[in-house]
C-alpha cells in the first residue's frame, strides 16, 4: 500500500511539474479521441493558467502525501 501511494506521489509531482512549466504542450499530449479522456483534459484547453494552478495544487498535494508515508523499520 505504501509503495502505491508513493508512486500515487511521484506521479502528481511529475505531472504537476510538467504541466506548471509546459501547461500547452502537456495538455496537447493529453488530448485524446477517447472521451473518457478527453473529459479530463478539455477543461484546460486554451488555459494555461488553470493548468498551472492544477499543477500547482498536484505538487503541493504529491509533496503532503509523500511526506505522510512512514517506512518500516525492518527494511531499507
Amino acid at each position: 500500500m505504501r509503495r502505491s501511494a508513493e508512486m500515487a506521489a511521484v506521479f502528481m509531482i511529475g505531472d504537476g511539474l510538467l504541466g506548471l512549466l509546459q501547461p500547452r504542450r502537456h495538455v496537447a499530449l493529453w488530448r485524446s479521441n477517447v472521451p473518457a479522456v478527453d473529459v479530463l483534459v478539455r477543461p484546460f484547453a486554451d488555459r494555461p493558467g488553470r493548468r498551472r494552478a492544477y499543477g500547482a495544487l498536484q505538487i503541493v498535494v504529491g509533496v503532503a502525501l509523500a511526506s505522510r508515508l512512514k517506512c518500516s523499520d525492518d527494511r531499507p
